[in-house]
């Protein structure tokens, strides 16, 4: 049996996507028996091997008309169709140029932990604007249609404008204490 070997952070970046809520699944090339040895190694359970590079493609869609969303990560030629094929495609910056060009983000370490802070990021930063669009609409929602009527001093609802777009701001910085989990 010949296969590559595993990055010591691989176990640590399956373990921690899991507790995101995410199935991670080995979709690869090599033969079945290195797959699967590797999946044992990792922690994964589903494994999905001998698959050509046009049919990751197929199993990326496959995934997708099951209602999945699908993240795929890859670093190769062969991956290029199926990283521009998922509804996110990450590729490892000690990749190739192909696969770089296909996919949606680029992470520029070749570690899977760094996709896992990406998908942390992401999520948080997908909060802070939900919350931050929360506010916003609260506010002309409730305060503009009240000094319109004349029933909130129009100085008053200037500041609470103010505060809010202060409040925006604000929430928003809070996301520079992301801090990386590698």
């Amino acid at each position: 049996m010949v296969a590559d070997a595993v990055k010591e952070t691989s176990a640590e970046a399956i373990r921690r996507l899991r507790e995101l809520g995410l199935r991670p699944v080995l979709l690869t090339g090599d033969n079945e028996v290195v797959a699967r040895a590797v999946a044992a190694e990792v922690g994964i359970d589903e494994v999905i091997a001998d698959v050509l590079p046009s049919e990751k493609v197929d199993v990326v869609k496959r995934l997708q008309d099951e209602g999945r969303v699908v993240a795929m990560v890859g670093d190769g030629v062969n991956d290029a169709a199926a990283l521009a094929t998922a509804d996110l495609g990450l590729a490892m910056g000690t990749g190739t140029d192909v696969a770089i060009e296909a996919s949606d983000l680029t992470l520029v370490r070749g570690d899977l932990l760094v996709a896992v802070d990406a998908i942390r990021l992401s999520r948080r930063t997908l909060a802070t604007i939900k919350g931050n669009l929360f506010w916003a609409f609260a506010y002309n929602v409730a305060a503009l249609p009240l000094a319109a009527a004349g029933l909130l001093n129009p100085m008053l609802a200037g500041f609470a404008m103010a505060f809010s777009s202060v409040f925006v701001v604000t929430n928003s910085l809070r996301l520079r204490g992301f801090r990386s989990s590698v």
